[in-house]
């Protein structure tokens, strides 16, 4: 049976964790704290609490497993928890199970640009936040093994939305006009991703994970309004000092589409009934 370590049961990874699970693959589920792992308690599989952040021994009978899947969150911190969660945890996370391959779940947040442009695998990866520039350094820890990195946009689903939750508590605001480009996935389809791409036919690499359809800001509370029959939020001017910057860029998922997968939510307008 195929062993899979996921290091990251949150929001995705106890989604994907399960799609592996039912796909007949043996899991091992890793979260930051005992309460975590005790909230994870009646899932099919076995979850344990574990530091990623510093050297750690594999339990008996998991060492070399087909795959390790960093999916674990930092939660809100600055450089220090990044280089501790992604980079470091990566590189203790290979040492202590040495997987036949590892997939890292990165961010779309490592492009910078701002000019509204189309962006793919090849489009230069500079960052102007360090937390993004970290995250490019697990990313160079994955690659160099042979591995996969999958940035995700941004990731919402059922009761977990910013944009929707913004709205609905009076804090969204059209910034500097709303035209800013927004991508995002919904959690299902990021977390069927990974399954797809643990696949060993799709090739080492890197591989957008995003819907089919960047929109706007403006697009998406435009989208938001009408679903909930309210007026569209004021206007606001542009917050410059986001945590992994100000970008305004078209992601294109087509690499990732061309191996075999695709959304079952196109778009972030086909998911609101369900959010």
């Amino acid at each position: 049976m195929k062993q899979v370590v996921f290091a990251g049961c949150g929001f995705l990874g106890d989604t994907a964790a399960g799609l592996f699970f039912n796909a007949g693959w043996s899991v091992l589920g890793l979260c930051a704290s005992e309460e975590s792992a005790a909230n994870l308690a009646g899932r099919p599989y076995p979850v344990m609490a574990v530091d990623i952040s510093k050297p750690f021994s594999a339990p008996p009978d998991w060492g070399r497993p087909n795959l390790v899947i960093h999916c674990a969150s930092s939660g809100k911190g600055g450089p220090e928890a990044y280089r501790a969660v992604y980079r470091d945890g990566l590189s203790h996370l290979i040492a202590a199970f040495q997987p036949e391959r590892v997939i890292f779940t990165g961010s779309t947040s490592v492009y910078s640009q701002a000019d509204g442009s189309w962006v793919t695998e090849e489009s230069p990866a500079e960052p102007d936040r360090e937390t993004g520039r970290i995250l490019l350094e697990a990313e160079g820890i994955a690659l160099d093994t042979g591995g996969i990195v999958a940035r995700l946009a941004g990731i919402y689903g059922p009761r977990r939305s910013v944009l929707l939750r913004k709205f609905l508590d009076g804090t969204a605001l059209l910034e500097a006009g709303g035209h800013r480009w927004i991508n995002q996935i919904h959690r299902d389809d990021a977390a069927a991703a990974l399954l797809h791409l643990a696949d060993p036919v799709n090739a080492t690499g890197i591989y957008n994970v995003c819907d089919d359809t960047p929109a706007t800001q403006a697009e998406v509370y435009q989208w938001i309004a009408s679903f909930c029959q309210r007026e569209l939020p004021p206007s606001g001017p542009a917050d410059m000092n986001r945590k992994r910057g100000w970008t305004s860029k078209r992601i294109s998922n087509a690499k990732l589409r061309s191996t075999g997968w695709k959304p079952v939510y196109p778009s972030y307008l086909a998911a609101l009934p369900g959010l």
